[in-house]
């Protein structure tokens, strides 16, 4: 069995929808393992903002890649893919993300999803489970209608130039990356996180996705995606991960999700904050690597 590794680009065609025209994107990709496995495809969909594929999943995908076939991308509007002039929003990411697994991926996948790309691969599991054979939901968006934080956070991107402001603000210098994530990880952020968040906040266009996508979903009533009156359909076999500590994202809305889905399992991480799978990649790539297989 032999172990591969390739990247590459592919372009995609989304439908618009309402306002907004057809929209050709480039998707930049990565594969990494065998494909002489009967394993499915293994997935993985990072976070909105200071994240890309090789992120949330540097520690990950090197060990998983070793007995099957594992396939990220970045999403667009991160890392290396284009960076459109377009409204982001989840139901853009959902577009971009089925036409990708139409492309490169087949109609059977395992998905890992975090933060963010845990709300689209959720949303895509509920819809089109005959897809999906596991699923595996991280510190994940998209289970609660609400935060503490939404209301100052949904009127301060509403003033003009808040949202490039507060980009600035947390990206200009590798010290304003680390004060950054002091706000998002449990107790020490770790180096090498910083070292990558740095570079890829660094590349032309970054950050008018994340304000694009949290003017859409930050609203005044509320938050925009909201998947838990729909968990009881949910027939994907699911793991839930969370961090205790995670101050964005309340470790809660997983226990909830995981007493409200028929098929699932819940994987608290103590002391861990919103990025599981930096802050404690040994444990996250053991806990995931075993629901998986």
């Amino acid at each position: 069995m032999s172990v591969t590794a390739d990247s590459g680009r592919v372009s995609l065609t989304v439908e618009g929808k309402g306002k907004r025209p057809q929209q050709t994107v480039e998707i930049q990709y990565y594969e990494t393992g065998t494909r002489d496995t009967a394993e499915p495809p293994l997935v993985l969909l990072h976070g909105i903002g200071l994240d890309a594929a090789r992120v949330s999943f540097r520690h990950f995908i090197p060990p998983t890649a070793e007995n099957r076939r594992v396939i990220s991308f970045d999403f667009p509007g991160h890392g290396k893919s284009e960076n459109p002039d377009v409204q982001y929003t989840t139901s853009f990411y959902r577009e971009v993300f089925e036409r990708f697994l139409d492309t490169l991926a087949g109609d059977n996948v395992d998905l890992v999803g975090t933060s963010m790309g845990g709300c689209v691969a959720l949303g895509h599991a509920l819809d089109a489970p005959e897809t999906v054979r596991k699923l595996v939901l991280v510190n994940s968006y998209g289970l609660g209608g609400d935060a503490l934080w939404r209301a100052p956070a949904s009127l301060a991107l509403r003033l003009p130039g808040t949202g490039r402001l507060l980009w600035r603000t947390a990206t200009d210098t590798r010290t304003a990356v680390r004060r950054s994530l002091q706000g998002l990880v449990g107790d020490t952020v770790p180096d090498d996180l910083v070292e990558d968040i740095y570079r890829i906040v660094q590349l032309p266009g970054a950050g008018r996705a994340q304000t694009s996508w949290q003017r859409s979903e930050f609203r005044f009533d509320g938050l925009k995606t909201n998947h838990v009156p729909r968990l009881p359909n949910l027939t994907v076999p699911t793991l839930f991960v969370h961090g205790t500590a995670d101050p964005l994202l309340p470790s809660n809305w997983s226990v909830r999700a995981a007493r409200d889905s028929p098929e699932a399992n819940l994987e608290l991480i103590d002391g861990c904050g919103h990025w599981t799978p930096r802050e404690r990649p040994n444990t996250f790539n053991s806990i995931v690597t075993e629901f998986i297989e």
